[in-house]
């Protein structure tokens, strides 16, 4: 295949635009803030569902809570009844011991009910703070991730302009080849990511190896205009007063 020098030349704009289209792709899949926002995340669901177990567990406390203050009504109701009755003045000595007797059963039982309820609404105190605490948590972590997540829609808009302006450089260039010589081009790019590049003395521009001497040999003998390929990456190599030739 051959191709104007000028033409050949021009192909190094070309894999120049396709180059930095290509470091746009890459920094696109691997924006810090990406890995940034899935961890945060992550840590956000963990706080989350630890907010949700605290409070969970706060629920079950409350209706322990109310039972026991139930149960400690009921032996209050008791207790004045007993008192009523024997104030009353209408019981007999016998049922009267038995009422004190059932009377000090209840106070005990009463002092060992609150006893319980106090213990209780300690742990329902811990429980607040623990709410409190893993609810800020819960906010801080927001907070972060709504922050990495405006920096990375500000990188991608950064993005969207430079390859916006890439791809119309593209648009421009990409009529000025002959087809068959881009349709070499591309193929060779979809092969190996890069399509041309410059030969510099021995060396490829693209895959940076080293031609045999041989093969520089026979370069040296082609006319200007003849298309040369990387005989280990394959991609088209363009030869410039830098190849010294």
């Amino acid at each position: 295949m051959k191709a104007e020098p000028a033409v050949q030349r021009r192909l190094l704009e070309l894999a120049k635009v396709d180059a930095e289209l290509s470091r746009l792709a890459h920094r696109r899949r691997t924006l810090p803030e990406l890995a940034e926002i899935a961890e945060l995340e992550q840590e956000l669901r963990a706080k989350k569902d630890a907010l949700v177990s605290v409070q969970t567990s706060a629920s079950d406390l409350d209706r322990e809570v109310a039972r026991q203050e139930r149960e400690i009504d009921s032996v209050r109701t008791r207790t004045d009844k007993d008192r009523k009755a024997m104030a009353s003045g209408s019981v007999g000595a016998k049922q009267l011991t038995e009422l004190q007797h059932e009377l000090e059963s209840l106070q005990r039982r009463q002092n060992a009910l609150e006893d319980d309820l106090l213990e209780l609404m300690e742990r329902r105190e811990a429980l607040d703070l623990d709410a409190q605490r893993t609810g800020a948590e819960v906010d801080k972590v927001t907070e972060q991730l709504e922050h990495a997540g405006r920096r990375r829609d500000e990188a991608l808009k950064d993005i969207d302009t430079t390859q916006a302006r890439r791809e119309q450089d593209r648009t421009e260039l990409a009529p000025k080849f002959p087809e068959p010589l881009v349709k070499l081009y591309e193929r060779v790019r979809a092969q190996r990511g890069i399509g041309a590049a410059l030969l510099r003395s021995r060396r490829c521009g693209a895959c940076h190896l080293d031609l045999d001497r041989s093969t520089v040999s026979e370069i040296k003998t082609m006319p200007e205009d003849e298309i040369v390929q990387c005989e280990n990456c394959n991609a088209i190599l363009v030869r410039t007063m830098e190849s010294g030739l």
